[in-house]
């Protein structure tokens, strides 16, 4: 507990630090967060959802206690994915609604950063969402519209893709989707259909805004339930893996082959294996040191510190500190890591 009031006290006096250093002289510049944080449930049932698993009375006896903490250690892990400044834009998914993210901003010191919620009811049988957080101060949305994935016969459909377009600082235009495909569940091969699906859908829409906009920034997060180097990537969303020192403005870029393949990163561990299921992925016009608003492959990265990981009892090394291990209660934060990049403006470019 004073741990945790310790935690409270830097958290709130570094909020306040940066309320005012926003206030005198906002930067244009912003950093973008993507997690899973595995099955952020309320303790209520509802009668329209598969959510009994996540009740106090049944399955993973999931209560109020539980569910407070939970909220904690996702303000922490937020926190420290800032340095002690909130980012400015959080894409999350395994949420069950709305209330859980007002909780998050309202019942943990996250209230003093300032974020406002984007999100919409999926038609998952389990409940589970996707949302966006935004700091009313760094991000203006302009337009936000939910993506509906349909698949063919009697196949239902899965969560919907969440759009937002608006303006970062009051200068740059963004694109941001955050996605959570189809799980593997089942075999790799026998679901991977339904990823292809998924990124079909969000191609056609990434395509409608190439069409209306000229050198849009465009920013794609989310779990993907598929690596990288997976078809749905390279085939169907056409997400490039090379090339990024010569980035084409109409094409898209993977930046998460990078952070996996060359630079050893994981999000999610398999098997023994690590491998970067929570993706960034962005317009090559971003990558282009002379546009505006810009990035580079160094600026995107997963956030694997010590207090997110512990010992892989199965197999060696580290794994993601987990809230359920089947359903055992593990105490933990999630069994993904958070990514995050940053983007500068041409004039405030980082070292």
């Amino acid at each position: 507990m004073i741990r945790y009031a310790i935690f409270i006290f830097l958290t709130l006096f570094a909020f306040q630090l940066t309320a005012q250093t926003e206030n005198e002289s906002p930067e244009r510049s912003f950093r973008y967060m993507f997690y899973n944080v595995e099955n952020l449930f309320d303790t209520e049932d509802d009668p329209e959802k598969n959510d009994q698993e996540f009740l106090p009375n049944d399955g993973k006896f999931w209560n109020k206690y539980r569910y407070r903490d939970k909220l904690f250690k996702i303000y922490q892990v937020i926190t420290a994915v800032g340095k002690w400044k909130s980012p400015e834009i959080i894409g999350l998914c395994e949420i069950e609604n709305r209330k859980v993210l007002e909780d998050l901003i309202s019942r943990t010191p996250l209230y003093n950063a300032g974020y406002k919620i984007i999100h919409f009811e999926s038609p998952d049988s389990r409940g589970i969402d996707v949302g966006l957080l935004y700091r009313e101060n760094a991000f203006e949305p302009l337009i936000q519209e939910k993506i509906p994935v349909h698949f063919s016969g009697n196949r239902r459909s899965t969560r919907d893709i969440l759009y937002v377009k608006g303006v970062v600082y009051s200068v740059d235009t963004i694109h941001v989707y955050v996605n959570h495909w189809p799980s593997r569940w089942g075999g790799q091969l026998e679901t991977e259909q339904k990823r292809m699906r998924a990124a079909s859908v969000l191609r056609k829409h990434v395509d409608s805004v190439f069409h209306a906009d000229k050198n849009p920034n465009i920013i794609i997060s989310g779990d993907l339930n598929d690596y990288p180097d997976n078809k749905s990537l390279t085939e169907n969303l056409r997400a490039h893996t090379e090339n990024y020192d010569k980035a084409r403005d109409e094409l898209l870029y993977n930046l998460s082959y990078y952070m996996q393949f060359h630079k050893k990163q994981g999000s999610h561990k398999y098997h023994g294996e690590w491998g970067v299921l929570d993706q960034l992925i962005v317009s090559g016009n971003l990558l282009n040191q002379s546009q505006t608003l810009q990035t580079s492959l160094n600026h995107a990265n997963v956030f694997a510190e010590d207090f997110l990981l512990e010992d892989d009892e199965k197999y060696t090394g580290k794994i993601p500190n987990r809230t359920y291990i089947g359903y055992k209660y593990n105490g933990g934060f999630s069994d993904h890591l958070p990514v995050y990049i940053d983007f500068f403006s041409n004039e405030k470019q980082a070292d």
